[in-house]
């Protein structure tokens, strides 16, 4: 089956297909295009967030990452959704776990990880109280205000995928002493590893959104087509 599958910033994003189609047992062909496909690092430093931004944090094609707001790029959204539209995309998924405005559209199903996570992390927390991990600082009260929404509490700390592992290991220490039986990783670009690096060293359950996003979608794509 063919989806798509549309990053925030320049595809393709091998750092998540690594971790995620094994579990497609190859039954599916994946067709990626990017927000900020084509742009330079000058050009993508116009879309700065100022004050009251949505913000997003996202992987340019040599690893890198960067900061914009997110009214930068929805035009350029649209295009890239048009775009596997005409490829052939049975559905399209994004590779980002922010909220997006219901201005996107698409004549096929168009899979958000928001949308999946705020319905399952309700059901596997016993608390209502979860830690979420997300990239920049200056997500962090739009992070607790999104989360707030589906639990009863939520304690937010910034730690990059995109960053040093030391960075993200430190994390993982702060995280085993904070209260909250549910760990979400709340960015695509978090891997498999650091999944199991926030379970060793917190010794609590851990959300990964890449693969839970892919179990969802091979639901749709596990048959003969």
């Amino acid at each position: 089956m063919k989806i798509g599958a549309i990053t925030i910033g320049q595809a393709p994003r091998t750092d998540v297909t690594s971790d995620i189609m094994d579990i497609f047992n190859g039954k599916v062909e994946l067709m990626q295009r990017g927000g900020l496909d084509g742009l330079t690092v000058a050009q993508i430093s116009a879309f700065q967030p100022q004050e009251g931004d949505y913000v997003l944090v996202s992987r340019l094609l040599d690893g890198t990452s960067v900061t914009f707001a997110e009214r930068y790029i929805l035009p350029r959204l649209q295009e890239a959704i048009h775009e596997l539209e005409e490829a052939g995309a049975r559905l399209i998924v994004f590779f980002c776990t922010g909220k997006f405005p219901a201005s996107l559209t698409a004549k096929v199903p168009l899979i958000y990880p928001c949308d999946i996570l705020d319905r399952v992390v309700p059901l596997l927390t016993k608390t209502s109280h979860i830690i979420t991990v997300t990239p920049s600082p200056l997500q962090v009260e739009q992070c607790q205000e999104k989360w707030g929404q589906y639990v009863e509490k939520v304690t937010t700390i910034p730690a990059s995928p995109y960053g040093p592992m030391a960075d993200l290991e430190a994390a993982a220490r702060q995280v085993k002493d904070l209260d909250g039986d549910l760990v979400v990783l709340d960015c695509i670009g978090f891997t498999q590893e650091m999944k199991e690096l926030f379970a060793r060293e917190s010794g609590k359950l851990v959300v990964l959104p890449r693969t839970l996003l892919a179990r969802v979608v091979s639901e749709l794509t596990d048959v003969a087509q």
